[in-house]
Protein backbone atom coordinates (compact mmCIF):
# COMPACT_ATOMS: atom_id res chain seq x y z
CA UNK A 1 0.00 0.00 0.00
CA UNK A 2 2.92 2.35 0.68
CA UNK A 3 4.33 1.78 -2.81
CA UNK A 4 0.90 2.41 -4.34
CA UNK A 5 0.58 5.59 -2.31
CA UNK A 6 4.00 6.83 -3.45
CA UNK A 7 3.08 6.22 -7.10
CA UNK A 8 -0.24 8.02 -6.69
CA UNK A 9 1.58 10.99 -5.13
CA UNK A 10 4.00 10.97 -8.06
CA UNK A 11 1.09 11.21 -10.49
CA UNK A 12 -0.52 14.01 -8.52
CA UNK A 13 2.80 15.85 -8.46
CA UNK A 14 2.73 16.07 -12.25
CA UNK A 15 4.34 12.89 -13.53
CA UNK A 16 1.44 10.63 -14.54
CA UNK A 17 3.54 8.63 -17.02
CA UNK A 18 6.03 7.60 -14.33
CA UNK A 19 3.18 6.88 -11.91
CA UNK A 20 1.50 4.66 -14.52
CA UNK A 21 4.75 2.74 -15.10
CA UNK A 22 5.22 2.23 -11.37
CA UNK A 23 1.64 1.07 -10.84
CA UNK A 24 1.78 -1.25 -13.85
CA UNK A 25 4.98 -2.80 -12.45
CA UNK A 26 3.26 -3.23 -9.09
CA UNK A 27 0.24 -4.79 -10.84
CA UNK A 28 2.58 -7.33 -12.43
CA UNK A 29 3.93 -8.17 -8.99
CA UNK A 30 0.52 -8.37 -7.28
CA UNK A 31 -1.10 -10.32 -10.10
CA UNK A 32 -4.74 -10.73 -11.00
CA UNK A 33 -5.30 -13.07 -8.06
CA UNK A 34 -3.32 -11.06 -5.51
CA UNK A 35 -4.61 -9.29 -2.42
CA UNK A 36 -7.98 -7.75 -3.34
CA UNK A 37 -7.26 -4.59 -1.33
CA UNK A 38 -4.05 -4.01 -3.24
CA UNK A 39 -5.71 -4.77 -6.58
CA UNK A 40 -8.71 -2.54 -5.87
CA UNK A 41 -6.62 0.39 -4.65
CA UNK A 42 -4.06 0.15 -7.44
CA UNK A 43 -6.61 -0.26 -10.25
CA UNK A 44 -8.80 2.56 -8.90
CA UNK A 45 -5.89 4.99 -8.82
CA UNK A 46 -4.36 3.77 -12.09
CA UNK A 47 -7.64 4.48 -13.89
CA UNK A 48 -7.30 8.15 -12.90
CA UNK A 49 -3.92 8.31 -14.65
CA UNK A 50 -5.40 7.78 -18.12
CA UNK A 51 -6.95 10.51 -20.25
CA UNK A 52 -8.54 7.93 -22.56
CA UNK A 53 -11.85 6.83 -21.00
CA UNK A 54 -11.59 3.35 -22.54
CA UNK A 55 -8.23 2.72 -20.87
CA UNK A 56 -9.50 4.13 -17.58
CA UNK A 57 -12.64 1.97 -17.84
CA UNK A 58 -10.57 -1.24 -18.04
CA UNK A 59 -8.87 -0.34 -14.76
CA UNK A 60 -12.04 0.75 -13.00
CA UNK A 61 -13.67 -2.56 -13.96
CA UNK A 62 -10.69 -4.32 -12.37
CA UNK A 63 -11.13 -2.17 -9.24
CA UNK A 64 -14.79 -3.16 -8.88
CA UNK A 65 -13.93 -6.81 -9.52
CA UNK A 66 -11.31 -6.69 -6.77
CA UNK A 67 -13.78 -4.97 -4.41
CA UNK A 68 -16.15 -7.91 -4.96
CA UNK A 69 -13.41 -10.19 -3.55
CA UNK A 70 -12.61 -7.86 -0.64
CA UNK A 71 -13.80 -8.58 2.88
CA UNK A 72 -14.56 -6.29 5.80
CA UNK A 73 -12.00 -8.25 7.82
CA UNK A 74 -9.26 -7.48 5.27
CA UNK A 75 -10.16 -3.80 5.29
CA UNK A 76 -10.09 -3.62 9.09
CA UNK A 77 -6.72 -5.39 9.12
CA UNK A 78 -5.38 -2.61 6.91
CA UNK A 79 -7.10 0.30 8.64
CA UNK A 80 -9.72 0.26 11.35
CA UNK A 81 -12.80 2.17 10.28
CA UNK A 82 -12.62 1.37 6.55
CA UNK A 83 -15.82 -0.20 5.25
CA UNK A 84 -16.73 -1.73 1.91
CA UNK A 85 -19.88 0.36 1.92
CA UNK A 86 -17.69 3.41 1.35
CA UNK A 87 -15.97 1.90 -1.70
CA UNK A 88 -18.88 0.78 -3.86
CA UNK A 89 -20.57 4.15 -4.56
CA UNK A 90 -17.32 5.63 -5.82
CA UNK A 91 -16.43 2.59 -7.92
CA UNK A 92 -19.86 2.54 -9.59
CA UNK A 93 -19.72 6.32 -10.03
CA UNK A 94 -16.42 6.04 -11.88
CA UNK A 95 -17.79 3.34 -14.15
CA UNK A 96 -20.95 5.36 -14.84
CA UNK A 97 -18.89 8.42 -15.71
CA UNK A 98 -16.58 6.51 -18.06
CA UNK A 99 -19.40 4.65 -19.83
CA UNK A 100 -21.13 8.03 -20.24
CA UNK A 101 -18.00 9.58 -21.74
CA UNK A 102 -17.87 6.66 -24.19
CA UNK A 103 -21.51 7.21 -25.15
CA UNK A 104 -22.73 3.96 -23.59
CA UNK A 105 -25.63 5.59 -21.77
CA UNK A 106 -27.50 2.41 -20.80
CA UNK A 107 -24.41 1.01 -19.05
CA UNK A 108 -23.79 4.43 -17.50
CA UNK A 109 -27.34 4.56 -16.18
CA UNK A 110 -27.04 1.08 -14.66
CA UNK A 111 -23.89 2.07 -12.78
CA UNK A 112 -25.25 5.43 -11.61
CA UNK A 113 -28.26 3.54 -10.24
CA UNK A 114 -25.88 1.21 -8.41
CA UNK A 115 -23.90 4.19 -7.09
CA UNK A 116 -27.10 5.75 -5.75
CA UNK A 117 -28.17 2.45 -4.22
CA UNK A 118 -24.87 2.17 -2.34
CA UNK A 119 -24.62 5.88 -1.42
CA UNK A 120 -26.26 5.29 1.95
CA UNK A 121 -23.00 3.59 2.97
CA UNK A 122 -20.99 6.76 2.45
CA UNK A 123 -19.70 8.57 5.51
CA UNK A 124 -21.19 11.93 6.45
CA UNK A 125 -17.98 13.83 5.77
CA UNK A 126 -16.20 15.64 2.96
CA UNK A 127 -15.56 12.44 1.04
CA UNK A 128 -19.20 11.39 1.26
CA UNK A 129 -20.34 14.84 0.13
CA UNK A 130 -17.87 14.77 -2.77
CA UNK A 131 -19.12 11.39 -4.01
CA UNK A 132 -22.80 12.27 -3.56
CA UNK A 133 -22.31 15.52 -5.48
CA UNK A 134 -20.49 13.72 -8.29
CA UNK A 135 -23.27 11.10 -8.48
CA UNK A 136 -25.73 13.94 -9.11
CA UNK A 137 -23.46 15.55 -11.71
CA UNK A 138 -22.97 12.29 -13.61
CA UNK A 139 -26.68 11.45 -13.45
CA UNK A 140 -27.50 14.83 -14.97
CA UNK A 141 -24.87 14.37 -17.68
CA UNK A 142 -26.32 10.94 -18.52
CA UNK A 143 -29.79 12.47 -18.83
CA UNK A 144 -28.39 15.14 -21.19
CA UNK A 145 -26.45 12.44 -23.08
CA UNK A 146 -23.36 14.55 -22.55
CA UNK A 147 -20.04 12.84 -23.28
CA UNK A 148 -17.75 15.71 -22.24
CA UNK A 149 -15.28 15.20 -19.42
CA UNK A 150 -16.55 16.71 -16.16
CA UNK A 151 -14.36 19.50 -14.82
CA UNK A 152 -14.58 17.97 -11.34
CA UNK A 153 -13.65 14.44 -12.45
CA UNK A 154 -10.43 12.97 -11.07
CA UNK A 155 -7.65 12.22 -13.48
CA UNK A 156 -4.77 13.49 -15.53
CA UNK A 157 -6.79 16.22 -17.21
CA UNK A 158 -8.10 17.50 -13.86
Amino acid sequence: MEAIGRAVAQGRAGDPAAARRTLLDLWSTIGVTGDPLHRCTLAHHLADLYDDPAEALAWDIRALDAADALTEQRLRAHQEGLRLAGFRPSLHLNLADLYRRLGSFDAAAAHITAARRHASGLPEDGYGTLVRTAIGEVAEAITRRDTDRRASAPGVGA
